[in-house]
């Protein structure tokens, strides 16, 4: 398959024939992991370190399960106990990871830009899994995977993104991908957390949920991230509920078919009611947690088929 890139550090400078690369792929890999046998050999012999610099849970035992059932050897490193915390810096511990040769390198990091760093320093292929308010590609690419399967297509639908979008690298990624793939693209939530320079961003704003909703294919909710605000960004949880909360009220709005995302982990009764969240005539989101596994072993298994064409080449030189 045509896939150019070296590492998958976000969604900003992947082509649409990229995007689409990476979702094709992945639909063999839901089939694959719905079987008995889920291996793949992909990666075999290959070694794959992941390194979360921040806590998660989907995300690391999505990433380490991929690798895995692509036959890589998959080393987690626990960094909180890490040399960093000792006050080696990043670009140090990268220079010790790179006399290692791994082929594969996982990083999720509280600070924008820190993953592509350390994809300067290393010979091996990167993947972002989150960096600060950044990006978070295979999020967007996991997302767009079961929009398309939901919906038959990935191009030109009404998308509403809701919450907090000023903290959300999620919604970041989606932004750039949905775009790419011309959908109508609509922003909703409290002005407090809508980014700088929005308007730059191809988007609609609303702060009103019941228009924000009107008529869209895909509603998709975002997680309040406070650990990322430094001020009283919502009057209370309570206020934000009622105004912003995803109630079957306002879902009303939206299109008889529209389908409910969350990219978790959710907080019920704040972002989202929890009878929409299981309601499994609306929601997807335990759907994009299955598909978040497909779309990291296909991103993951193109990126090795790069790393291999691009070490073949080096040799015959």
């Amino acid at each position: 398959m045509a896939f150019s890139p070296k590492h998958l550090l976000g969604i900003e400078h992947l082509s649409p024939t990229d995007i689409t690369a990476i979702l094709d792929l992945a639909e063999t890999y839901v089939d694959l992991n719905r079987k008995e046998q889920k291996q793949g050999g992909a990666l075999a012999g290959m070694t794959q370190v992941n390194m979360f610099f921040e806590n998660s849970t989907r995300t690391q035992a999505s990433f380490e399960l991929a690798g895995k059932r692509l036959g890589a050897d998959v080393l987690n490193l626990a960094m909180g106990a890490s040399s960093i915390k000792k006050g080696e810096t990043l670009i140090d511990t990268a220079m010790t990871l790179n006399a290692m040769n791994p082929d594969m390198l996982v990083v999720r990091h509280p600070h924008s830009g820190a993953v592509d760093l350390l994809s300067q320093k290393v010979k091996c292929a990167v993947l972002n899994a989150g960096d600060g308010r950044h990006e978070h590609p295979t999020q967007a690419l996991l997302d767009a995977l079961t929009i398309r399967r939901a919906k038959g297509r990935i191009h030109r639908l009404n998308i509403a993104i809701c919450g907090d979008i000023a903290h959300s690298r999620v919604a970041r990624s989606n932004i750039f991908l949905l775009n790419k793939m011309e959908n109508r693209i609509r922003l909703v939530g409290p002005q407090t957390l809508m980014p700088s320079g929005i308007d730059k961003f191809g988007v609609e704003v609303y702060d009103d949920m019941n228009e924000g909703l009107k008529d869209v294919d895909v509603v998709m909710m975002l997680r309040l991230q406070r650990e990322r605000m430094d001020g009283a960004f919502i009057p209370s949880e309570r206020e934000y509920y009622y105004r912003w909360g995803l109630t079957r009220e306002k879902l009303a709005n939206a299109k008889d078919d529209a389908i409910v995302m969350h990219p978790g982990p959710m907080n019920r009764g704040v972002e989202i009611d929890g009878d929409i969240a299981d309601d499994i005539n609306r929601s997807v989101i335990q759907e994009q947690v299955e598909m978040g596994v497909a779309v990291r072993m296909a991103a993951m298994d193109l990126l090795a088929q790069g790393l291999r064409a691009r070490r073949r080449e080096a040799v015959s030189v």
